[in-house]
Protein backbone atom coordinates (compact mmCIF):
# COMPACT_ATOMS: atom_id res chain seq x y z
CA UNK A 1 0.00 0.00 0.00
CA UNK A 2 1.14 3.35 -0.88
CA UNK A 3 2.59 4.95 1.92
CA UNK A 4 0.66 7.86 1.74
CA UNK A 5 -2.37 6.15 2.11
CA UNK A 6 -0.88 4.01 4.86
CA UNK A 7 -0.19 7.30 6.90
CA UNK A 8 -3.55 9.10 6.46
CA UNK A 9 -5.30 5.85 7.30
CA UNK A 10 -3.70 5.85 10.73
CA UNK A 11 -3.93 9.62 11.15
CA UNK A 12 -7.95 8.92 10.94
CA UNK A 13 -7.75 6.21 13.84
CA UNK A 14 -4.84 8.03 15.67
CA UNK A 15 -5.95 11.95 15.53
CA UNK A 16 -6.38 12.97 19.01
CA UNK A 17 -10.00 14.38 19.92
CA UNK A 18 -9.31 16.39 23.03
CA UNK A 19 -6.97 18.89 20.84
CA UNK A 20 -8.73 21.52 18.56
CA UNK A 21 -8.29 24.87 16.77
CA UNK A 22 -5.39 27.27 17.25
CA UNK A 23 -5.53 27.82 21.15
CA UNK A 24 -3.24 24.72 22.78
CA UNK A 25 -1.65 25.02 26.24
CA UNK A 26 -0.48 22.64 29.21
CA UNK A 27 -3.97 22.96 30.36
CA UNK A 28 -5.11 21.03 26.95
CA UNK A 29 -2.03 18.93 26.98
CA UNK A 30 -1.44 17.85 30.69
CA UNK A 31 -4.25 15.12 31.13
CA UNK A 32 -2.79 13.45 27.38
CA UNK A 33 0.62 13.44 28.55
CA UNK A 34 -0.92 11.38 32.26
CA UNK A 35 -2.31 9.04 29.39
CA UNK A 36 0.56 8.02 27.74
CA UNK A 37 1.64 4.15 27.46
CA UNK A 38 4.27 2.88 29.38
CA UNK A 39 6.92 3.34 26.52
CA UNK A 40 6.52 6.90 27.07
CA UNK A 41 9.00 8.68 29.17
CA UNK A 42 7.26 12.08 30.34
CA UNK A 43 9.34 14.35 32.74
CA UNK A 44 9.34 17.71 33.39
CA UNK A 45 12.57 19.06 32.83
CA UNK A 46 12.24 22.97 33.57
CA UNK A 47 9.59 26.32 34.22
CA UNK A 48 8.52 29.28 31.98
CA UNK A 49 9.50 32.72 33.26
CA UNK A 50 5.91 32.41 35.12
CA UNK A 51 6.41 28.38 36.37
CA UNK A 52 4.70 27.01 34.56
CA UNK A 53 6.24 23.22 33.45
CA UNK A 54 7.77 22.52 30.46
CA UNK A 55 7.75 18.63 29.51
CA UNK A 56 9.72 16.60 27.87
CA UNK A 57 8.72 12.95 26.42
CA UNK A 58 11.41 9.83 24.97
CA UNK A 59 9.91 7.08 23.16
CA UNK A 60 11.81 4.88 20.85
CA UNK A 61 15.28 2.74 21.59
CA UNK A 62 16.98 3.31 18.91
CA UNK A 63 20.63 5.04 17.81
CA UNK A 64 19.21 7.81 15.58
CA UNK A 65 18.52 10.19 17.91
CA UNK A 66 15.60 12.65 17.02
CA UNK A 67 15.07 16.69 19.07
CA UNK A 68 11.71 18.00 18.39
CA UNK A 69 10.63 21.09 20.10
CA UNK A 70 7.21 22.51 18.95
CA UNK A 71 5.32 26.15 20.22
CA UNK A 72 9.04 27.74 20.52
CA UNK A 73 6.26 30.32 19.47
CA UNK A 74 3.66 30.83 21.28
CA UNK A 75 0.98 31.25 19.10
CA UNK A 76 2.09 28.09 16.83
CA UNK A 77 0.34 25.46 17.85
CA UNK A 78 -0.63 23.18 14.56
CA UNK A 79 2.51 20.86 15.12
CA UNK A 80 1.85 20.82 18.83
CA UNK A 81 -1.76 18.48 17.43
CA UNK A 82 0.52 16.57 15.06
CA UNK A 83 2.66 15.99 17.54
CA UNK A 84 0.37 14.20 19.99
CA UNK A 85 -1.54 12.41 17.26
CA UNK A 86 2.12 11.06 15.87
CA UNK A 87 2.31 10.29 20.11
CA UNK A 88 -1.25 8.05 19.35
CA UNK A 89 0.41 6.34 16.30
CA UNK A 90 3.90 5.05 17.77
CA UNK A 91 2.25 1.76 18.64
CA UNK A 92 1.37 1.02 15.05
CA UNK A 93 2.91 -1.57 12.91
CA UNK A 94 3.64 1.71 10.41
CA UNK A 95 5.95 2.92 12.70
CA UNK A 96 7.71 -0.37 13.96
CA UNK A 97 11.13 0.30 12.02
CA UNK A 98 11.18 3.99 13.89
CA UNK A 99 10.67 3.29 17.17
CA UNK A 100 13.75 0.22 16.71
CA UNK A 101 15.89 2.55 15.06
CA UNK A 102 15.29 6.32 16.28
CA UNK A 103 15.14 7.73 19.81
CA UNK A 104 12.69 10.58 19.60
CA UNK A 105 13.04 13.40 22.18
CA UNK A 106 10.24 16.18 22.20
CA UNK A 107 9.47 18.67 24.00
CA UNK A 108 5.31 19.61 23.04
CA UNK A 109 5.15 23.10 24.30
CA UNK A 110 8.85 25.08 24.99
CA UNK A 111 7.02 28.05 25.69
CA UNK A 112 3.77 27.65 27.78
CA UNK A 113 3.48 31.19 28.90
CA UNK A 114 3.41 32.80 25.34
CA UNK A 115 0.83 29.11 24.59
CA UNK A 116 -1.18 30.29 27.79
CA UNK A 117 -1.12 34.27 26.18
CA UNK A 118 -1.42 33.19 23.03
CA UNK A 119 2.05 35.45 22.04
CA UNK A 120 4.45 34.66 19.74
CA UNK A 121 6.97 35.79 22.44
CA UNK A 122 7.22 34.58 25.76
CA UNK A 123 6.42 36.09 29.55
CA UNK A 124 9.73 38.69 28.88
CA UNK A 125 8.61 39.59 25.46
CA UNK A 126 11.57 37.78 24.29
CA UNK A 127 11.34 35.91 20.99
CA UNK A 128 13.18 32.87 21.84
CA UNK A 129 14.34 31.61 18.50
CA UNK A 130 16.17 34.85 18.92
CA UNK A 131 17.64 34.19 21.64
CA UNK A 132 19.89 31.21 21.03
CA UNK A 133 23.23 33.13 21.45
CA UNK A 134 22.21 35.31 24.64
CA UNK A 135 20.27 32.26 26.21
CA UNK A 136 18.74 35.06 28.35
CA UNK A 137 15.48 33.22 29.00
CA UNK A 138 14.81 30.24 31.29
CA UNK A 139 13.21 28.16 27.89
CA UNK A 140 15.94 28.85 26.34
CA UNK A 141 18.27 27.00 28.28
CA UNK A 142 15.58 24.26 28.99
CA UNK A 143 16.44 23.35 25.16
CA UNK A 144 19.92 23.68 25.50
CA UNK A 145 20.10 21.43 28.53
CA UNK A 146 17.91 18.81 26.47
CA UNK A 147 20.04 19.30 23.46
CA UNK A 148 23.59 19.03 25.29
CA UNK A 149 22.31 16.12 27.16
CA UNK A 150 20.28 14.17 24.27
CA UNK A 151 22.86 14.98 21.66
CA UNK A 152 20.80 14.65 18.90
CA UNK A 153 21.40 13.46 15.20
CA UNK A 154 18.93 15.44 14.10
CA UNK A 155 16.29 18.56 14.98
CA UNK A 156 13.08 19.36 13.64
CA UNK A 157 12.04 22.58 14.39
CA UNK A 158 8.60 22.88 14.44
CA UNK A 159 6.82 26.27 13.85
CA UNK A 160 3.59 27.92 12.03
CA UNK A 161 3.27 30.37 9.56
CA UNK A 162 0.91 33.46 8.93
CA UNK A 163 -1.56 33.47 5.89
CA UNK A 164 0.36 35.85 3.69
CA UNK A 165 3.33 33.11 2.42
CA UNK A 166 2.62 32.19 -1.51
CA UNK A 167 4.69 29.57 -2.88
CA UNK A 168 6.55 31.14 -5.05
CA UNK A 169 5.49 33.85 -7.45
CA UNK A 170 2.14 32.75 -8.00
CA UNK A 171 -0.64 31.91 -7.05
CA UNK A 172 -0.55 29.20 -4.86
CA UNK A 173 -0.73 29.54 -0.81
CA UNK A 174 2.56 28.24 0.82
CA UNK A 175 0.81 25.64 2.77
CA UNK A 176 3.62 24.11 4.59
CA UNK A 177 7.10 25.46 4.26
CA UNK A 178 10.39 24.16 5.26
CA UNK A 179 13.87 25.52 5.64
CA UNK A 180 17.61 23.61 6.29
CA UNK A 181 19.19 26.52 8.02
CA UNK A 182 22.57 28.24 6.96
CA UNK A 183 25.65 27.06 8.55
CA UNK A 184 27.42 30.38 8.03
CA UNK A 185 26.73 33.88 6.44
CA UNK A 186 27.75 32.21 2.79
CA UNK A 187 24.79 30.09 3.11
CA UNK A 188 27.35 27.45 1.83
CA UNK A 189 25.79 24.14 0.84
CA UNK A 190 27.67 22.12 3.95
CA UNK A 191 27.75 18.29 4.13
CA UNK A 192 25.42 19.27 7.29
CA UNK A 193 23.50 21.35 5.66
CA UNK A 194 22.82 18.40 2.73
CA UNK A 195 21.31 16.11 4.97
CA UNK A 196 18.83 18.57 6.01
CA UNK A 197 18.17 19.57 2.15
CA UNK A 198 17.82 15.48 1.79
CA UNK A 199 15.25 14.47 4.35
CA UNK A 200 12.74 18.19 3.12
CA UNK A 201 13.25 16.41 -0.06
CA UNK A 202 11.61 12.94 0.42
CA UNK A 203 9.04 14.62 2.61
CA UNK A 204 8.54 17.21 -0.93
CA UNK A 205 7.93 14.75 -2.70
CA UNK A 206 5.31 13.21 -0.30
CA UNK A 207 3.83 15.83 -0.01
CA UNK A 208 3.16 17.09 -3.31
CA UNK A 209 0.78 14.00 -4.22
CA UNK A 210 -1.31 15.88 -1.82
CA UNK A 211 -1.19 19.16 -2.08
CA UNK A 212 0.73 19.67 -5.40
CA UNK A 213 2.98 23.56 -5.48
CA UNK A 214 1.59 24.76 -2.39
CA UNK A 215 5.08 23.62 -0.63
CA UNK A 216 7.55 26.58 -0.08
CA UNK A 217 10.80 27.12 1.45
CA UNK A 218 12.32 30.16 3.58
CA UNK A 219 15.29 32.21 2.56
CA UNK A 220 17.96 30.72 4.47
CA UNK A 221 19.92 34.37 5.44
CA UNK A 222 22.19 33.88 8.25
CA UNK A 223 20.67 34.66 11.54
CA UNK A 224 23.33 32.74 14.23
CA UNK A 225 20.78 34.22 16.92
CA UNK A 226 18.30 31.87 15.75
CA UNK A 227 17.92 28.36 16.76
CA UNK A 228 17.89 26.39 14.09
CA UNK A 229 21.14 28.36 12.37
CA UNK A 230 22.92 27.57 15.64
CA UNK A 231 22.38 24.27 15.38
CA UNK A 232 23.12 23.67 12.27
CA UNK A 233 26.42 25.53 12.95
CA UNK A 234 27.35 22.53 15.44
CA UNK A 235 26.83 20.35 12.46
CA UNK A 236 23.63 18.94 13.24
CA UNK A 237 21.02 18.75 10.39
CA UNK A 238 17.99 20.82 11.19
CA UNK A 239 15.23 21.19 9.90
CA UNK A 240 12.52 23.87 10.45
CA UNK A 241 8.89 22.95 9.76
CA UNK A 242 6.64 25.80 9.12
CA UNK A 243 2.22 24.81 8.96
CA UNK A 244 1.12 27.47 6.82
CA UNK A 245 -3.08 27.99 5.92
CA UNK A 246 -4.86 25.55 3.27
CA UNK A 247 -8.19 26.74 1.53
CA UNK A 248 -11.16 28.07 4.22
CA UNK A 249 -9.08 26.27 7.20
CA UNK A 250 -8.40 28.61 9.71
CA UNK A 251 -8.45 26.19 12.34
CA UNK A 252 -5.45 24.41 10.91
CA UNK A 253 -7.17 20.97 10.96
CA UNK A 254 -6.40 19.97 7.69
CA UNK A 255 -2.84 21.41 7.92
CA UNK A 256 -2.25 19.20 11.03
CA UNK A 257 -3.47 16.19 9.10
CA UNK A 258 -0.16 17.41 6.30
CA UNK A 259 2.07 18.00 8.95
CA UNK A 260 1.34 14.69 10.50
CA UNK A 261 2.25 13.07 7.25
CA UNK A 262 5.47 15.23 7.11
CA UNK A 263 6.89 14.12 10.77
CA UNK A 264 6.17 10.51 9.60
CA UNK A 265 7.39 10.57 6.32
CA UNK A 266 10.79 12.03 7.51
CA UNK A 267 10.77 9.82 10.52
CA UNK A 268 10.35 6.70 8.64
CA UNK A 269 13.36 7.77 6.06
CA UNK A 270 15.75 8.35 8.92
CA UNK A 271 15.19 5.14 10.35
CA UNK A 272 15.54 3.07 7.22
CA UNK A 273 18.15 4.88 5.43
CA UNK A 274 21.54 6.59 6.08
CA UNK A 275 21.02 10.05 5.36
CA UNK A 276 24.27 10.99 3.63
CA UNK A 277 23.05 14.01 1.92
CA UNK A 278 23.83 12.67 -1.37
CA UNK A 279 20.29 13.31 -2.71
CA UNK A 280 19.75 16.98 -1.46
CA UNK A 281 19.36 18.63 -4.75
CA UNK A 282 15.74 18.51 -5.44
CA UNK A 283 15.36 20.64 -2.41
CA UNK A 284 17.03 23.50 -4.55
CA UNK A 285 14.01 23.12 -6.71
CA UNK A 286 11.68 24.08 -4.04
CA UNK A 287 9.99 27.94 -4.57
CA UNK A 288 10.93 30.48 -2.24
CA UNK A 289 8.40 31.57 -0.06
CA UNK A 290 6.68 35.47 -1.17
CA UNK A 291 4.48 37.41 0.37
CA UNK A 292 2.33 37.93 -2.32
CA UNK A 293 -1.51 36.36 -0.15
CA UNK A 294 -3.83 38.90 1.46
CA UNK A 295 -7.18 36.99 3.97
CA UNK A 296 -9.23 38.90 1.53
CA UNK A 297 -8.97 40.82 -1.12
CA UNK A 298 -12.00 43.19 -2.73
CA UNK A 299 -11.29 44.19 -6.67
CA UNK A 300 -12.40 47.16 -8.07
CA UNK A 301 -13.10 49.47 -5.22
CA UNK A 302 -14.65 52.78 -6.32
CA UNK A 303 -12.54 54.97 -3.29
CA UNK A 304 -12.74 59.02 -2.85
CA UNK A 305 -8.97 60.33 -2.91
CA UNK A 306 -8.81 63.77 -2.01
CA UNK A 307 -12.07 65.03 -4.72
CA UNK A 308 -11.38 62.59 -7.23
CA UNK A 309 -13.18 59.56 -7.29
CA UNK A 310 -10.47 56.35 -8.05
CA UNK A 311 -10.78 52.80 -8.75
CA UNK A 312 -8.77 50.33 -6.43
CA UNK A 313 -8.53 47.42 -4.87
CA UNK A 314 -8.85 47.04 -0.93
CA UNK A 315 -6.76 44.33 1.43
CA UNK A 316 -8.12 42.52 4.64
CA UNK A 317 -5.90 40.73 6.78
CA UNK A 318 -7.00 39.04 9.90
CA UNK A 319 -6.02 39.94 13.53
CA UNK A 320 -5.67 36.55 15.58
CA UNK A 321 -6.99 37.71 18.81
CA UNK A 322 -7.71 35.28 22.31
CA UNK A 323 -11.40 35.85 23.34
CA UNK A 324 -12.65 33.71 26.38
CA UNK A 325 -9.80 31.04 25.64
CA UNK A 326 -10.57 31.00 22.05
CA UNK A 327 -8.87 32.12 18.76
CA UNK A 328 -11.26 34.84 16.76
CA UNK A 329 -10.37 36.57 13.68
CA UNK A 330 -10.60 40.22 13.45
CA UNK A 331 -10.65 41.57 9.90
CA UNK A 332 -8.79 44.53 9.70
CA UNK A 333 -8.45 47.39 6.61
CA UNK A 334 -4.49 46.28 5.60
CA UNK A 335 -4.30 48.75 2.18
CA UNK A 336 -5.91 50.58 -0.60
CA UNK A 337 -3.61 50.37 -3.20
CA UNK A 338 -3.68 48.69 -6.67
CA UNK A 339 -2.94 45.28 -5.51
CA UNK A 340 -2.34 43.60 -9.08
CA UNK A 341 0.51 40.60 -8.69
CA UNK A 342 -1.14 40.04 -5.18
CA UNK A 343 -3.66 37.32 -4.14
CA UNK A 344 -6.47 36.52 -1.53
CA UNK A 345 -7.78 33.74 0.31
CA UNK A 346 -11.14 35.21 -0.14
CA UNK A 347 -12.11 37.75 -3.48
CA UNK A 348 -15.05 40.03 -3.92
CA UNK A 349 -15.73 42.03 -6.54
CA UNK A 350 -16.98 45.79 -6.02
CA UNK A 351 -17.88 46.40 -9.62
CA UNK A 352 -16.53 49.80 -9.82
CA UNK A 353 -19.09 50.25 -6.47
CA UNK A 354 -17.87 51.95 -3.53
CA UNK A 355 -16.70 50.05 -0.39
CA UNK A 356 -17.95 51.38 2.75
CA UNK A 357 -18.35 49.93 6.35
CA UNK A 358 -21.90 49.50 7.64
CA UNK A 359 -22.00 53.20 8.83
CA UNK A 360 -22.19 54.00 5.17
CA UNK A 361 -18.22 56.20 5.90
CA UNK A 362 -15.09 55.36 3.87
CA UNK A 363 -12.91 52.87 4.69
CA UNK A 364 -9.93 53.38 6.61
CA UNK A 365 -6.53 51.34 6.74
CA UNK A 366 -5.95 49.58 10.04
CA UNK A 367 -9.68 49.80 10.84
CA UNK A 368 -11.49 46.68 12.08
CA UNK A 369 -14.59 45.65 9.82
CA UNK A 370 -16.83 42.45 10.27
CA UNK A 371 -18.73 44.15 7.18
CA UNK A 372 -18.64 46.18 4.35
CA UNK A 373 -21.57 47.69 2.31
CA UNK A 374 -21.22 47.57 -1.98
CA UNK A 375 -23.82 49.39 -3.68
CA UNK A 376 -26.04 48.98 -0.40
CA UNK A 377 -25.10 44.97 0.05
CA UNK A 378 -24.04 43.65 3.36
CA UNK A 379 -20.83 41.48 2.39
CA UNK A 380 -19.02 39.78 5.36
CA UNK A 381 -15.43 39.66 5.69
CA UNK A 382 -15.81 37.24 8.28
CA UNK A 383 -13.77 33.90 8.07
CA UNK A 384 -16.47 31.53 7.08
CA UNK A 385 -17.89 29.22 8.51
CA UNK A 386 -16.52 25.63 7.77
CA UNK A 387 -19.88 23.75 5.94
Amino acid sequence: MELNKSILELFNRCKSPHLYHRYITNFHIEPLLKNLSESFEVNQIGSSVNGLPIYGVKVGTGQKKVLMWSQMHGNESTTTKALFDMFNSMDSQLLNEVVDNCTLYIIPILNPDGAKAYTRVNANNIDLNRDAQSLTQPESLVLKDVYDTFKPDFCFNLHGQRTIFSAGNNNKVATLSFLAPAQDSECTITETRKKAMEVISVINASLQKEIPNQIGVYDDAYNINCVGDTLQTLNIPTILFEAGHYKEDYEREEVRRLIYMSLLVSLKYIASNDVSGSKYESYLSIPENKKLFYDVIIRNASVLKGEETVKTDVAVQYLEMLDNEKVVFLPKIEKISDLTGFYAHKELDANNNAVLDVSGVQLKIDSENDFVLINNELFSLKVDKKR
